[in-house]
């Protein structure tokens, strides 16, 4: 068996697959160390929800480049990707004014919708809450289904002339140009380290130097309403209060001061109060926000509750659960991403700030050009 590559990819979450993609892309061999015999964390478990729009700052950028890797990606690998768009629904003035900052900033990439436009768009199978006065749309995001794209592009990269992916391998440390691993030793003239928040586990000093803990959230699955088919990702208030481009509009302060005001459990719990429809017709709701160095495995049942009480309440339907599940990604209060370059060889990449679906193919092409 040839040992060496051009490139060790270590992880095949969403993050370490795009960069094994980019590399193909780019002549390059690649080997893929994978612990679990499939994408088995984050990666499968948020909401297919690439958000492009509500990025800010020096990751706005890569954002949009991620946006062409996925589209690139889906239509090589043949896993579902929609241009679908993000819908932001506003059930007051103060929310509705954040989002007409963001349009005044960002123009035609954010559209404010009144109350009427985003009716129609929940269409027939839903009856949103009357609360609502409007909104806003952002064509630019995309959808996926989190379930199966990096499992469909695990595989359809496993067939590719220059790519090898070694399934149910454990990495048990590094020395020079080579990966030792329970499947034998493996060389190549860079090794990239995309691991999320396992970090820890294999550079517990990058991770310090960090500060990177582990965040736990729930969600949970529905069937659709009958004759809900709307595609767009639904995000609210609370979405405002968790991304940077809303976090950073003036209203910002007495966004939050009214959440905290009229939903204190909802901010207590770090609440993304949002919903995405999968093609299968189910619908993904959620979710929460725990941090903590080991996270225990227990969820709570009236955080899941209260999530579908508020999403059933946006919606205009009940949603009986038929599914529910913990998600764990990294996080750190220093960055939303690490990039540490351990030694001349060896780079450590991890999203860490829940955003890694929505930057992967940004941070592969980026990643990639500085080899």
């Amino acid at each position: 068996m040839n040992t060496r590559t051009d490139l060790i990819v270590v992880g095949a979450g969403i993050v370490g697959l795009a960069h094994a993609y980019e590399a193909q892309r780019r002549g390059l061999t690649v080997r893929v160390i994978e612990r679990d015999w499939a994408p088995n964390g984050a990666s499968i478990r948020n909401f297919g929800h690439a958000c492009i729009t509500a990025q800010a700052g020096d990751l706005l950028p890569i954002a949009y480049r991620s946006r062409a890797g996925w589209l690139a990606a889906s239509k090589d690998a043949g896993f579902w990707g929609r241009e679908a768009g993000a819908l932001v629904v506003a059930r007051s003035e103060v929310e509705m004014a954040v989002i007409e900052q963001l349009r005044a900033e960002r123009g035609e990439t954010v559209q404010v919708q009144t109350a009427a436009q985003v009716r129609e768009r929940f269409g027939a199978g839903a009856d949103p809450d009357p609360t609502i006065i409007g909104g806003g749309f952002m064509p630019d995001d995309l959808r996926v289904d989190p379930r199966t794209a990096a499992p469909t592009l695990g595989r359809w990269l496993a067939e590719q002339e220059r790519v090898t992916i070694e399934w149910g391998t454990a990495v048990g440390g590094f020395s020079g140009n080579t990966v030792s691993t329970s499947r034998g030793d493996f060389e190549a003239d860079k090794i990239i380290v995309c691991v999320g928040h396992d970090l820890d586990y294999l550079f517990p000093d990058v991770a310090a130097k960090y500060e990177v803990t582990r965040c736990s959230l729930q969600m949970a699955l529905a069937p659709a309403p009958t004759g809900y088919d709307l595609e767009s990702a639904v995000l609210s208030g609370t979405s405002m209060n968790r991304y940077d481009a809303f976090t950073l509009m003036p209203g910002h302060a007495a966004l939050l001061s009214e959440l905290t005001a009229n939903t204190p459990d909802l901010i207590d719990m770090g609440a993304n109060v949002m919903f995405t429809r999968r093609p299968d017709g189910t619908v993904l709701l959620g979710d929460s926000h725990v941090y903590s160095d080991t996270m225990p495995p227990f969820m709570e049942a009236e955080i899941t509750d209260r999530l579908v009480r508020e999403i059933s309440t946006i919606i205009g339907r009940p949603l009986p659960i038929i599914q529910n599940w913990q998600g764990i990604y990294a996080s750190s209060p220093q960055t939303s991403l690490l990039d540490e370059q351990v030694t001349s060889v060896i780079r450590t990449i991890s999203v860490t700030s829940g955003i890694g679906m929505t930057l992967s193919f940004g941070i592969a092409a980026e990643t990639l050009d500085s080899l």
